[in-house]
């Protein structure tokens, strides 16, 4: 009777420990479960693309409920330079009749250059002055003399250059003059080799400043 009453406590408690490391199991598989679904979701549906990167600033927390919090704030950019509406149709003009053939970065380069001379106490002191320039009988900027400036139909490229310009992006290292080589006579060019520091070339143009 005795043997018999201990086997059967033995085999109680052991039931019991069983019930108990079953429940335990399942507790903690329904927790990962709520810890896991959150985390993958994120994974597939929440991940930033490469565009999206560029132009926000991304915060992304996972709430205490299991429920997906995403926050972030648009970068917005100022225009340096403000300008009246004429002084930004002579622009655009100019830029589309001197680089409309060029690439995005072109064109900037060419706004660029209409800005150095702008801030440079050797030029006009307003853009449609410095565009319309003439110096010993010629325009500084040939397609003003030639009447291409009011030709020319101003593309969307070259309003996005312009933009990048007034926001004050320059990639142009100081340079106050531009030629293509291609085009120019060359009583031009032999002015620009010998009075004038060669930068670099980008597309058609050479980009030069002053001589140091």
């Amino acid at each position: 009777m005795y043997k018999r009453a201990l086997t059967g406590l033995a085999i109680g408690n052991l039931l019991l420990l069983c019930s108990f490391i079953s429940v335990t199991q399942l507790r903690a598989a329904r927790l990962a479960a709520v810890m896991w679904t959150p985390a993958r979701e994120f994974c597939l549906d929440e991940t930033l693309t490469a565009d999206r990167a560029k132009s926000a600033l991304g915060i992304t927390a996972v709430a205490a409920s299991g429920q997906r919090v995403v926050g972030y704030q648009v970068l917005e950019r100022e225009a340096v330079y403000t300008f009246t509406e004429e002084e930004l149709d002579a622009l655009y003009r100019i830029v589309e009749a001197e680089a409309g053939s060029e690439d995005e970065d072109g064109k900037l380069l060419v706004a660029n250059v209409v800005l150095n001379r702008l801030e440079d106490e050797r030029f006009p002191d307003t853009v449609e002055e410095v565009i319309f320039q003439e110096a010993n009988g010629s325009y500084q900027f040939s397609p003003v003399g030639s009447g291409r400036i009011q030709r020319v139909t101003v593309s969307d490229e070259t309003v996005a250059a312009v933009q990048r310009a007034l926001e004050g992006e320059d990639l142009s290292q100081g340079a106050l003059f531009f030629a293509s080589r291609r085009y120019a006579d060359g009583t031009r060019m032999s002015w620009f080799d010998s009075c004038l520091t060669y930068l670099f070339r980008h597309g058609n143009h050479e980009f030069y400043t002053l001589a140091r």
